[in-house]
């Protein structure tokens, strides 16, 4: 029995540790990149098994005491990576309490899980809230005909609703001045740019939805990196009050998204906050934040949370932000090998891509 149990811990522990070293293999493939996702669980399994080897082996060999040396390092390199996204952590950008003749810009996102039919849930939540600013992903023309009873309200409307699980519809109260849906690496796969007239100036928002590294939407990440990073440089050439968000099947912790931060220089209002995990809303132990707002150093942040549940694998969630002036300090720094890395990944997706 001993032996038994001896064995089970080796296995487990082996597989948690690889679990950890394999994100650190570029390699775009989804049995690399599907490990970048569940970091705090790993971190957690980790923790159980530190605990666990005082009780498993009684008179440890040399070999025991290796692997839980590993376990340490590996649970203390998690923890690391982690903690930038908890309370602990630094911030990116601060908060600000809107003026009292001034308005917030708040933006509701929602990855609807085109298959859910309970419409009712979402229509209630935008009642309830009434953003400004309303982001639905996953919406076919079905959605978009439930939707119109909340919709109708916004003024300003971008609505490709598709299909394929990669429909967007966009709604505003604030003026849109001009927009344009893109096809910017896969010809079935939209994105879109708008600009507001908010508060007397102009705020382009970006809003996308790339596809996941998995076997029954892509096997490999390369698209998915490459539309963000190459919105991300977008923005950056924008050089005005900018916000890109959406569902971007990538966590806040992932070699990308760490590029795509330095490469726009954006800032990421979960730092020093929280991961506000939004996905997956039906299992409570497999949680990660796969829904985001990045925004440029013109904002403070009025407030950001994860809201209720309205039936699909992913949780809404919503920010309030106000303009002030530009505010640099956070920003992240990026190396020359850094921006080659990015232009690289951008000039493999598109090439992979079908929309060029």
């Amino acid at each position: 029995m001993e032996s038994i149990t001896h064995c089970l811990y080796w296995v487990i522990s082996v597989l948690a540790i690889l679990s950890v070293l394999i994100p650190a293999i570029r390699n775009t493939y989804w049995t690399f990149r599907i490990f970048d996702y569940p970091r705090f669980q790993k971190f957690i399994i980790l923790l159980v098994l530190i605990f666990a080897w005082f009780f498993t082996f009684e008179n440890p060999n040399i070999s025991e005491y290796i692997i839980l040396a590993v376990e340490v390092i590996c649970a203390g390199y998690l923890f690391y990576i982690i903690l930038p996204y908890t309370d602990y952590g630094k911030t990116m950008i601060d908060k600000a309490q809107p003026n009292s003749d001034e308005k917030v810009l708040d933006i509701l996102v929602c990855n609807v899980y085109q298959h859910n039919r309970n419409y009712q849930k979402l229509i209630d939540l935008v009642k309830e809230e009434n953003p400004s600013v309303l982001f639905f992903l996953e919406t076919d023309e079905e959605w978009q005909d439930a939707l119109k009873t909340v919709t109708q309200d916004y003024k300003y409307k971008i609505e490709v609703p598709l299909a394929n699980t990669y429909g967007l519809l966009f709604y505003s109260h604030f003026p849109v001045k001009n927009y344009e849906i893109n096809y910017l690496i896969d010809d079935d796969i939209p994105s879109i740019v708008a600009d507001l007239e908010y508060n007397n100036q102009t705020v382009r928002l970006f809003g996308i939805h790339p596809t996941p590294p998995v076997p029954q939407e892509n096997p490999e990440s390369t698209e998915r990196d490459a539309e963000i990073l190459l919105v991300g440089e977008k923005a950056e050439e924008f050089g005005k009050p900018a916000i890109v968000f959406g569902d971007l099947n990538d966590v806040a912790w992932s070699r990308t998204t760490k590029l795509f931060l330095k490469s726009s220089g954006m800032l990421d209002p979960r730092r020093g906050r929280g991961m506000f995990n939004t996905f997956h809303a039906k299992y409570w132990f497999l949680r990660w934040p796969l829904d985001h707002f990045f925004v440029s150093p013109h904002f403070r942040l009025v407030d950001m949370k994860v809201m209720k549940s309205v039936d699909s694998d992913h949780f809404p969630i919503w920010i309030s932000l106000v303009v002030r002036n530009e505010d640099k300090e956070d920003q992240f720094e990026i190396s020359n090998e850094e921006q080659e890395e990015v232009f690289e990944k951008i000039e493999e997706g598109i090439e992979k891509g079908d929309a060029n």
